[in-house]
C-alpha cells in the first residue's frame, strides 16, 4: 500500500523512469520504428502495474494478469536515437475488470510530445484465460489512483478516433 500512498500524496499523472532509445529500434527512416513506441509504453505501464500490485509476482502468486484489449497510438513527432524518453500515464477510468489508460511519450528533458497511446486493459484469470474481476485489494489500489487522477486535466486526444479529414468544398 505504500506504493499507492506515494502516488496519492500529490495527485498527478504517473511518470515512468527515463528510458533510452536503443540503436536496434531505429528504422531505415532514421527514427524510432513504430513498434518500439509500444515497447516504451509497455515498459512504462509495467512500472505502474507494479505499484498497483499486478506485476510478475502477481501472476505467480494469484495466477492473474492483464491483457491489452485495445490500443490507439498517435505518432506526433519523431523521436531519435540519443533522445531520452519518459511516459506519463493517466488512469482515465477503471471498473472491476478493466483499466482505461492514456499515455504520453515525451522527450524527457525538452518536454515535447512524441506520441500518445490510449489503451483498454482487461484483468485475466490465467487458469481460465478469461476476463475476471480484480481481487478487492488490487481493485482498491486501482480505484484510489483513478479517483485521485479524476480531477486532473484531460490531455488532448482521449477518445480520438481515426478518420480522414473532412474535405473543404
Amino acid at each position: 500500500m505504500t506504493e499507492i500512498n506515494e502516488l496519492l500524496r500529490r495527485p498527478a499523472v504517473f511518470k515512468s523512469s527515463i528510458m533510452q532509445i536503443e540503436p536496434q529500434w531505429i528504422d531505415y527512416n532514421g527514427h524510432l520504428n513504430m513498434a518500439y513506441y509500444n515497447v516504451l509504453f509497455d515498459r512504462a505501464v509495467d512500472e505502474l502495474w507494479l505499484k498497483f500490485g499486478i506485476g510478475p509476482d502477481y501472476l505467480k502468486a494469484r495466477n492473474n494478469s492483464t491483457f491489452t484489449a485495445e490500443c490507439h497510438v498517435r505518432y506526433v513527432r519523431e523521436i531519435h536515437l540519443g533522445d531520452p524518453a519518459q511516459v506519463s500515464i493517466l488512469v482515465v477510468a477503471a471498473d472491476e475488470k478493466r483499466i482505461h489508460t492514456f499515455k504520453e511519450l515525451r522527450h524527457a528533458t525538452d518536454g515535447w510530445l512524441s506520441a500518445t497511446s490510449e489503451n483498454m486493459t482487461l484483468h485475466m484469470d490465467m487458469s481460465l484465460r478469461k476476463v475476471a474481476a480484480f481481487p478487492p485489494d488490487i481493485y482498491a489500489n486501482i480505484r484510489a489512483i483513478a479517483d485521485a487522477q479524476g480531477g486532473l486535466e484531460r490531455p488532448d486526444g482521449i477518445g480520438r478516433s481515426i478518420a480522414m479529414p473532412a474535405r473543404k468544398t
